[in-house]
């Protein structure tokens, strides 16, 4: 645990995140994928990973889609039958309590908004309403055309590729695929919402996925701070006012019970 680059013991560090955040006038989050390993989801990349055991996926996967939206349907349906892992696990994940713990944030009007890079809808679940999913939502699709995104059930189920009803166009997953850019609309407001941030908590992210690992960056650039959470250390660890070394689902619902406690005795 470190506060401005002093090593300290967990409860200084949880005080001063806690101080931090209660301080702050907007305050926002990025979190990756090891908020979601903590509910069972496997992440891509690292040891254990999905693709470190299997092999990354082809890097053209929406030309891919492109070149015969029919082909790649019909070859989802029939994985639907029989999901892989992945879905599987996502399928079957709950919320943790780091989860309801950025949930709590944001009701209680400390976290002004939350940019998730995960596509499994858990935020959603645990209460967040104020997020941007940079990558999609694996639970929903999306027109390419007009960008209409939405549940299964909104579109034509009985099409291969489904058509947009408002539009016409092709509907994909709302995911993003490798080799298709992120959606306009998600890149404006995470640029907008990290212009906005003196602070932003920094939630278990490995830091390597652009343009996301760069939105800490612009915050501490403009003069603002972060604080990290994450069992491993990331090129964001030495910028951190405050790095919190562990588990999310343990220390992010530590720092929010703190919050009593700093605004009890006047140190926020």
């Amino acid at each position: 645990m470190y506060v401005r680059g002093r090593e300290v013991d967990q409860e200084t560090a949880v005080r001063e995140a806690a101080r931090l955040i209660a301080a702050s006038r907007y305050c926002t989050a990025l979190v990756g994928a090891g908020i979601s390993k903590e509910s069972g989801i496997p992440t891509f990349r690292g040891e254990g990973g999905l693709w470190t055991r299997l092999g990354e996926p082809p890097m053209n996967g929406y030309q891919i889609f492109i070149e015969d939206p029919r082909a790649w349907w019909l070859e989802r349906l029939a994985q639907q039958r029989t999901p892989p892992d992945f879905a599987r696990a996502i399928d079957q994940a709950s919320p943790n309590p780091g989860h309801h713990a950025l949930a709590e944030l944001e009701r209680r009007g400390l976290l002004k908004h939350l940019i998730t890079q995960n596509v499994d809808g858990l935020h959603v679940d645990a209460g967040s309403e104020r997020l941007t999913e940079i990558h999609g939502n694996r639970r929903k699709l999306r027109c390419i055309a007009c960008g209409r995104r939405g549940p299964a059930r909104d579109f034509a189920e009985d099409e291969v590729p489904p058509a947009c009803d408002r539009c016409g166009g092709i509907v994909k997953t709302d995911t993003v695929m490798f080799g298709e850019p992120i959606p306009r609309a998600f890149l404006d407001t995470c640029f907008e919402e990290t212009a906005r941030s003196d602070l932003m908590l920094v939630v278990g992210t490995s830091a390597t996925v652009y343009p996301a690992a760069d939105f800490p960056l612009q915050v501490l650039r403009s003069g603002g701070e972060i604080v990290e959470f994450n069992v491993d250390e990331t090129p964001f660890s030495r910028h951190a006012a405050v790095v919190l070394r562990g588990p999310s689902g343990e220390l992010l619902p530590r720092v929010v019970a703190a919050l009593d406690e700093v605004a009890t005795d006047g140190t926020a």
